[in-house]
Formats: C-alpha cells, sequence, structure tokens
C-alpha cells in the first residue's frame, strides 16, 4: 500500500460541495491500495503512520506522533499514488481492482482507528475536493513495499 501523509492543521474533503469528513489539527493520509497488498500490508501501514513522529515536542523538534498531540487522520483514498509515467499519460495498472481496493481502504481506516487515532473519511471512487491547511508544511511517502 502506499501513503501520502501530510500534517494538517485543517483538513476537509467535500462530495457534491457537503463535506462528508474533516480533521484537524492531526494528518491527512492519501491512501492507494496496490494490486497484490493484503489486509497485513493495511495494518502495517496504519501501525507506522500512527507511531510517525513528526509533530514538535516543547523543545521544537519532530518527536511526536499523531496519538502523543491527541491528534485525528482524514483518510481518503486515491488510486492516483499507483500512477506510473513513463510516458505523458499515467497508467494505473499498478492499483489494487477497485472491489479489493475500497475493502483495504476501510481495512487500512479501521486499524488506524484501533491504533487509538479518531479518523473521517472521503467517499470510495467518489469526486471529491480536498482542502487543507499543511502545517510545516509536512509531507511524507510511505510505501510497504519499500
Amino acid at each position: 500500500m502506499r501513503a501520502l501523509v501530510q500534517r494538517i492543521s485543517e483538513a476537509a474533503v467535500r462530495v457534491d460541495g457537503a463535506v462528508v469528513g474533516h480533521s484537524g489539527p492531526g494528518l491527512l493520509v492519501l491512501v492507494c491500495a496496490m494490486r497484490g497488498d493484503t489486509e497485513a500490508q493495511a495494518e502495517k501501514l496504519a501501525a507506522k503512520i500512527s507511531k510517525l513522529r513528526i509533530f514538535q515536542d516543547d523543545a521544537g523538534k519532530m518527536n511526536l506522533s499523531v496519538r502523543d498531540i491527541q491528534g485525528s487522520a482524514l483518510v481518503v483514498s486515491q488510486f492516483t499514488l499507483a500512477a506510473e509515467t513513463k510516458g505523458n499519460r499515467p497508467g494505473f495498472s499498478t492499483a489494487a481492482a477497485p472491489d479489493v481496493g475500497n475493502a483495504l481502504y476501510e481495512h487500512f481506516t479501521n486499524a488506524l482507528r484501533q491504533t487509538g487515532v479518531p479518523c473521517e473519511t472521503g467517499i470510495f471512487g467518489a469526486d471529491m475536493k480536498v482542502s487543507l491547511i499543511n502545517d510545516g508544511p509536512i509531507t511524507i511517502w510511505l510505501d510497504t513495499d519499500q
């Protein structure tokens, strides 16, 4: 699985003009299930993100996790993280099939919740509008295959 994790002051996702999920302060997690991914990989990624120390402590060092600051997460499915960009038009053949992708997205979100991180979500497969205030900016790329 792949994730793009952003430290945020706040974030929201809208579908048809209505807010369906929001978070802040905490994390915006854009997540993509890749072909061949498993529930175990989703759990591993959720555990890693819950412990990722990207929030500042009292000394100004990135030494705290989202759990440490009692933050929350907005988790948004984004199959375009699977983009293959050899040419000018991206291909997405390495992304999981939609039914598998949705199941792994939901499993990942539930696994993140089980680590103690409150989560809200977008709607899988919907045309979503995501807004955020990236704090830092801090943006981290994670891939369970690396």
